[in-house]
């Protein structure tokens, strides 16, 4: 028997007066936030929500979220997330694709929630969380519920539905970048383990402070930051969208010691031309680990924040359908720059060619990853699943390369890779190689349709703030270091990128803008 939220109720027999949750003046010990899940979870129960029923969570960054993800768990229910920047129709469409029975929200977002619980039927209840917890709701209606009425109907003595380790705890719906968004479901065991390895490997201390300002809502921000300090006893410091000068005031305010973040996150922390306005010596004596993740982090950034917060930042991979972590830079072993490291422990990790056989080490193809941190298949898509896991192994669509001594590097999307007169050419490397350029800030490469050769390369370009540079000058720097079959014929300039709410470049968005 194993239920996820079995990592919260363990500190109640260690600390359960330690700080749990920091959300800006307010704080939460264990004991309070356990007795609160507890009690939204009967409260779930007296709505006729059954074990094995789907309840989505579309939450930013604020106590609630822990409070109502605990409390479905123990409910025995499976929480679905949401990205809080859902339309109506995307929430219809989720609520819809995993017959959820419930919606719990917050104010802020209750418009679209509101929206998509009226267009689907099964979907019979609205939990509305407010700011100010025992304020009026902003809609009323059937099935329209308080989220503070409904912990206050739950006893505090309801005890925690038994579930099998097997059992779907979250279904995790992935981005979609091709065809509708599917649901990746994650097992109590998968999300155990995801959560009990990310703790060896950013080691524990037992007044560590973590920063959630990466989307609870997504799986990095799910396991490596909350599940991961919650099964240590740590503290949680919540900011619900991430801004440079706030990550870098709670930083200094809570004593933050574990960071993680997306590379445009290191980025603007990076560039930000007011950090020298905060206690940077004081961030820096409490900050022992950094860790990025969610795609592949430039290495001129990693240096750059390496060398100006003097904290070491750990490179980790992973996907939704692998609970997230499968490779980091383990702590005790060397780190190379660019690598993402090596399998955690009970993961094996191939690079693989079109025909799924393995390839030379240094010979680029798809990386494939088995164990027990990969999802039990998509939510009601056996064809997708069978064709994402074949003999045993999860195809990432990832283009990786691993060297002799067992490292490995991502190399490109297998998606986003640009055929070029017959050539391969692989953005990051491009992208990489543009970020050398004393002026250059940010870059994000795609192919565009060319007559003559199928694909031609374009690097879009965000210059440092007070530069200014044109588009020869770009190729022309570009001509130095890369092949002539490589460099970006094409070159426009931006102010800024289109970012998914996690931080991750939206391409698609740029080439049809």
């Amino acid at each position: 028997m194993l239920n996820l939220a079995h990592i919260l109720e363990f500190n109640l027999g260690r600390n359960p007066d330690n700080l749990a949750i920091i959300f800006n003046d307010r704080k939460m010990t264990y004991r309070e936030l356990n007795g609160a899940a507890t009690k939204f979870a009967d409260g779930l129960r007296q709505l006729g929500i059954n074990p094995g029923d789907k309840v989505a969570l579309m939450m930013p960054n604020v106590p609630y979220f822990p409070i109502a993800y605990y409390g479905i768990l123990k409910a025995g229910a499976t929480v679905v997330p949401f990205n809080v920047l859902f339309k109506g129709r995307e929430v219809a469409y989720h609520l819809k694709d995993s017959d959820a029975v419930a919606l719990v929200g917050f104010e802020m977002f209750t418009q679209p929630a509101y929206e998509g619980f009226q267009a689907v039927d099964s979907c019979k209840n609205l939990i509305i969380a407010t700011a100010d917890p025992m304020g009026p709701l902003p809609v009323t209606g059937d099935g329209i519920k308080h989220f503070s009425h409904v912990i206050a109907s739950g006893s505090p003595t309801f005890d925690t539905v038994q579930t099998m380790p097997d059992d779907t705890a979250v279904i995790l719906y992935t981005s979609g970048t091709t065809g509708q968004p599917k649901g990746a479901e994650l097992t109590h065991a998968n999300l155990f383990l995801n959560a009990w390895i990310s703790q060896q490997l950013l080691g524990w201390r037992p007044n560590d402070v973590f920063l959630a300002t990466l989307p609870l809502f997504h799986s990095f921000g799910q396991t490596v930051i909350m599940n991961n300090a919650i099964m240590g006893g740590a503290a949680i410091t919540l900011l619900p969208r991430f801004d440079p000068a706030a990550t870098l005031g709670i930083m200094q305010r809570d004593n933050v010691t574990v960071f993680a973040g997306v590379p445009t996150m290191y980025w603007a922390l990076l560039a930000y031309p007011k950090a020298s306005d905060f206690d940077l010596e004081k961030i820096k004596s409490s900050l022992r680990i950094a860790v990025s993740g969610g795609a592949a982090l430039p290495v001129e950034v990693l240096k750059g924040f390496e060398g100006k917060y003097q904290v070491p930042i750990l490179e980790g991979y992973g996907l939704s359908e692998t609970s997230p972590v499968a490779c980091f830079n383990h702590a005790d072993r060397p780190r190379k720059v660019g690598s993402i490291g090596n399998p955690v422990w009970g993961t094996w990790m191939r690079i693989v060619d079109i025909e799924d056989k393995p390839v030379a080490a240094g010979s680029v193809g798809e990386v494939v990853i088995r164990g027990h941190h990969v999802m039990r298949g998509y939510y009601k898509r056996p064809e997708a699943t069978a064709q994402t896991i074949r003999n045993g192994w999860f195809h990432s669509g990832d283009l990786g390369r691993m060297d002799d001594e067992g490292y490995y590097y991502i190399v490109d999307r297998l998606k986003e890779m640009i055929i070029r007169g017959g050539f391969n050419v692989y953005p990051r490397e491009i992208e990489e190689y543009l970020l050398t350029h004393p002026k250059v800030s940010l870059v994000a490469v795609v192919g565009v349709p060319d007559e003559r050769l199928g694909e031609e390369v374009k690097a879009y370009v965000v210059l440092k703030e007070g530069q200014s540079a044109t588009a020869e000058e770009i190729i022309e720097f570009a001509k130095i270091g890369l092949a002539d079959y490589k460099y970006p014929r094409q070159i426009e300039f931006r102010t800024a990128f289109p970012m998914t709410a996690t931080g991750k470049i939206l391409k698609r968005e740029l080439i049809e803008s």
